[in-house]
């Protein structure tokens, strides 16, 4: 049995893929713990799961669709995920201590595993939940690389090992992607130890019920989501996604998530046509789905597209951008501005992604090919399992 310790931010998006591998692993008569902010992760990964608590910031990430680019780069480290890094180290180094992990499976933006694990000593797995830092983004920005390496070498004089030089966004012990060339195409990986192993598609926890009985088969159907993390961003845009798909409701039945309660003042309320609904089981709801509109979150654009379904991509910030880019490269989605976009403008992107003439349904189509035979779930945990037996073998031997 390999002790696997699993640690995440409080972000939704990097818990999801490895609640289905934390499952497999123990399946296979391992143990898997987890660190971070316990309500979430048991309530995405079960009632029943170990966790050892991390500090947490006291509000959750918050900054204007406007911020993009290096800007939201560097915003994203500066004010989230390195102040994130020295609030979960002592956490992660009292759960080290008491569960004693054989492993540590470290998310890419939760560096503090990674630090933690090199002063201990312990081989640790990157988790990347995006496929937008495996293509080098800051290739044509060497200040703010030199900026971000400065701030690892910072966490590391506070909890890490200062011995260690290698970025601890990519280990050298072994990288899990949930991700692949369906969406990379052929761009060159950081490293010799990245398994592209596709999205982890698993069964979630239940948290409500969904109106399956009320879906049209007499219409195709339409999800619009931004995610967990776009709240505060969206209200415009679900108007306006309203409005497109009550404008196509002849032949489509529109699903809109809307878990702000953003649409509750809409003028006129909200049409019959369109199912409003807080939260969506949206791996259950997929199969049904012929189109998504959504803000380019790496999760919705690789679950859709594991199921052959086309894109219109909306992106607001972050890695959003970058990855809605290679979901258009692939030819599986069309892009509008976020911000500008009108209900008959994303009516028509709508229509486009949804006629066969057009492409995207192929190219989802061939994603889907791809992202189904790198193996997700079970890809993962054999990785991960490889990576445990390369350790044991090393300490028998010394």
């Amino acid at each position: 049995m390999t002790r696997f310790l699993f640690v995440v931010p409080p972000l939704v998006g990097h818990t999801n893929p490895l609640v289905g591998v934390a499952d497999e692993l123990t399946r296979r008569g391992h143990r898997v713990a987890w660190a971070g902010y316990p309500d979430q992760i048991r309530r995405l990964a079960g009632e029943d799961t170990e966790v050892f608590e991390t500090q947490m910031p006291d509000a959750g990430l918050t900054r204007g669709p406007k911020l993009t680019g290096p800007a939201a780069f560097q915003f994203l480290w500066e004010e989230f995920f390195f102040p994130l890094a020295g609030l979960m180290a002592p956490g992660v180094d009292a759960a080290v201590r008491e569960f004693g992990p054989d492993v540590i499976v470290s998310d890419q933006h939760a560096v503090a595993g990674a630090l933690v694990a090199e002063r201990h000593g312990i081989p640790y797995v990157t988790s990347v939940t995006t496929s937008a830092e495996l293509t080098d983004p800051l290739s044509s920005m060497p200040k703010v690389e030199a900026w971000l390496q400065g701030l690892f070498r910072s966490l590391r004089e506070q909890f890490g090992d200062p011995e260690h030089s290698t970025d601890p966004r990519y280990s050298p012990h072994g990288i899990v992607a949930f991700t692949g060339r369906a969406l990379l195409g052929d761009t060159p990986l950081p490293n010799d130890h990245v398994q592209l192993v596709g999205p982890a598609i698993a069964p979630r926890a239940a948290q409500s019920g969904f109106p399956f009985a009320e879906l049209d088969p007499q219409r195709r159907k339409v999800l619009v989501t931004l995610g967990t993390a776009n709240v505060d961003a969206g209200e415009r845009f679900l108007g306006e996604a309203v409005t497109a798909l009550d404008g196509l409701r002849e032949t489509v039945q529109g699903i809109v998530v809307d878990p702000g309660g953003l649409l509750a003042e809409r003028p006129g309320g909200i049409p019959s046509s369109v199912l409003v609904r807080e939260y969506v089981p949206q791996l259950d709801l997929l199969p049904h789905l012929d189109a998504v509109v959504c803000h380019g979150g790496h999760n919705t654009v690789c679950e859709s597209l594991y199921h052959g379904v086309p894109l219109v991509l909306a992106p607001i910030r972050d890695d959003q951008p970058i990855v809605s880019g290679q979901v258009v490269d692939a030819g599986a989605g069309i892009r509008v501005r976020f911000n500008r976009v009108d209900a008959p403008r994303l009516a028509k992107a709508i229509e486009s992604v949804l006629d066969p003439s057009e492409g995207y349904k192929a190219a989802a189509e061939a994603a889907a090919g791809s992202f189904r035979s790198a193996g997700g779930v079970t890809a993962a945990a054999d990785h991960l399992d490889s990576v445990a037996a390369r350790t044991a073998n090393v300490q028998a031997a010394g």
